[in-house]
């Protein structure tokens, strides 16, 4: 359908045969996610046909699940102001963007495959960034994803964390409540599909925090999760091929993946702003009002771990 970007046959083979997508219906299932939305007196979404079918097939054409995600979507969006709030590209994203930290790589694994994202942690810290800048440069980049990456929406995302030059000081930072916070927005709250986490060169420290963070998440991304001692030992399952030339790969080179990314996030700024006009109203939510602690389920005792 016109409003819907076309996709290659190898990714409408996946969405048929793995997402239950029937492409003549598509009209009839935005529809009803439509008169749905409109019923609700609490919440206040995006309603374009190319936002929408991704939460569709993140849901795999479940209908009820949809509408379960979209409202996830908003209100852990609204919940987490530390984020989300404000987001706009301004100088300390795109210093973000231009670090290198988080890129994703423009081969996905396979045609019809899983998009490949890579954080490698060399020039985080000596740019003067914190933990909170990296996820709200990955949530503005994530939302970028739903909206215009195909590859993502329909086969899932493949996430690879280079953690060689990950100091102790930024180990230190990780914040176990924002962790748990993170792993329920990936989980309930967005249409792209973990499809796994692959840690490389990961520090003993860290690792215990991360087995901590991760021992807090949903049940199916715990399962999601892999370490790996050496990038030798990830290429063993995600070919040296689909890594960038940095890496010894094939994958595009870093610097211009960055400079890519830059012009894509910065031709989003007028999405950010018109983020402001959506999310939810509790108060008007019917029935039982959700809560931070009911959603995520953090005791203020536990908020931050300290590491000596």
């Amino acid at each position: 359908m016109a409003e819907i970007r076309p996709i290659s046959a190898e990714l409408r083979q996946v969405a048929e045969t793995e997402l239950n997508e029937v492409p003549s219906r598509l009209p009839d299932d935005l529809k009803a996610l439509r008169d749905w939305l409109a019923k609700q007196p609490h919440l206040k979404a995006r309603q374009d046909a190319q936002f929408l079918v991704a939460f569709l097939r993140g849901c795999k054409f479940s209908l009820e699940k949809a509408k379960s995600k979209l409202d996830y979507f908003y209100t852990l969006k609204t919940m987490m102001p530390e984020v989300f709030a404000n987001r706009q590209m301004d100088e300390r994203n795109i210093a973000v963007c231009r670090a290198g930290t988080y890129v994703r790589l423009p081969k996905p694994f396979g045609p019809g495959g899983p998009r490949i994202q890579l954080t490698d942690y060399s020039n985080f810290e000596s740019n003067g960034f914190k933990l909170i800048d990296l996820f709200r440069y990955q949530t503005t980049l994530l939302e970028h994803l739903v909206r215009e990456d195909d590859n993502a929406v329909i086969s899932g995302t493949i996430e690879i964390i280079n953690m060689s030059k990950m100091s102790l000081s930024l180990v230190a930072q990780m914040d176990i409540s924002l962790i748990k916070k993170m792993g329920v927005f990936a989980d309930k709250g967005t249409p792209i599909r973990l499809k796994g986490v692959h840690l490389v060169n990961c520090p003993k420290e860290a690792l215990t925090v991360l087995n901590l963070g991760r021992s807090l998440m949903p049940a199916k991304l715990q399962n999601r999760f892999h370490v790996h001692r050496n990038m030798e030992e990830l290429s063993q399952i995600i070919p040296r091929e689909y890594m960038p030339e940095e890496y010894g790969g094939s994958n595009g080179r870093i610097a211009d993946i960055v400079a890519q990314a830059e012009q894509d996030m910065l031709s989003y700024s007028n999405y950010l702003k018109e983020e402001s006009n959506y999310g939810v109203d509790e108060q008007l939510r019917p029935g039982k009002r959700l809560t931070a602690d009911s959603l995520f389920g953090i005791e203020g005792s536990f908020r931050k771990l300290d590491i000596d």
